[in-house]
């Protein structure tokens, strides 16, 4: 089984998009311009590594999303190896997309093609710091690491203790797997340098947070008017690298 393609965006579904895209804005993405291949209200954020789509939509929400070329095809392959699909939508007349479910329940979702451009405004980091991961919450990281390794076959990092956590290379995103009960959703985690500018913004505009929300040493967690949460951190919680073999076979998981 080969990659799912390149990581687009994490998906979230928006009861007013333009509410969400003035929090985003306020903490210092940039708007990005979108293509007209959606057909409802959507709105895009960057800091040039990390893409935040606001979508009017119902879907399964979040959803971490990824490019695919000839996804007609690929999804064939992926029918093939097991894959069972919640939305399958391709056709010569519309805009091809898929989406699955891992062994925890997030939605992943691969497209044809990209749904926006990006700019050279989005190369700086936002307010929040450095982007370094995409965490999502799981029951047993072994088992979870198990489904993501043949379609991210590159583990970067993990630690064993206080709790299991494992991160994967897959293809754009560094995408954490955690077995920490303060994370409740798909979270974005990131390393900032200014907490005093962070904090004193968050006070001075209202934007709910908590302090020391007990993921892995957070010192502040945001959470966005659709509901996704924003973890901000002195550094990254990780360090020790450990690869997988060239095949993706996860066979060497401790556990």
């Amino acid at each position: 089984m080969s990659t799912i393609g390149r990581f687009l965006e994490l998906g979230v579904r928006c009861d007013d998009v333009l509410e969400s895209l003035h929090f985003y804005k306020t903490l210092g993405f940039t708007e990005l311009e979108t293509s007209d291949v959606i057909t409802h209200k959507y709105a895009v954020v960057s800091d040039g590594e990390l893409n935040i789509g606001l979508h009017d939509a119902e879907f399964d929400s979040p959803s971490v999303t990824f490019v695919q070329p000839d996804l007609a095809k690929h999804a064939r392959s992926m029918s093939d190896h097991g894959f069972d699909f919640t939305r399958l939508r391709l056709d010569e007349d519309v805009f091809n997309e898929l989406a699955f479910r891992d062994r925890d329940g997030h939605t992943v979702m691969m497209v044809e093609a990209r749904t926006f451009n990006m700019s050279e405004d989005a190369e700086n980091d936002s307010l929040c710091g450095t982007w370094f991961e995409l965490t999502l919450p799981v029951r047993d990281t072994v088992r979870a690491a198990r489904f993501w390794a043949p379609i991210a076959p590159t583990l970067l990092e993990m630690r064993e203790e206080p709790t299991m956590h494992m991160r994967f290379d897959a293809t754009g995103v560094a995408l954490g797997l955690s077995e920490s009960i303060a994370l409740k959703s798909p979270s974005l985690c990131f390393r900032c340098s200014d907490r005093a500018t962070l904090l004193t913004l968050l006070e001075q505009r209202g934007i709910p947070y908590e302090k020391f929300p007990g993921f892995e040493g957070a010192f502040v967690a945001i959470t966005a008017p659709e509901g996704t949460v924003l973890y901000a951190f002195d550094e990254d919680f990780l360090g020790e690298k450990y690869e997988v073999d060239e095949d993706g076979d996860p066979s060497e998981f401790p556990g």
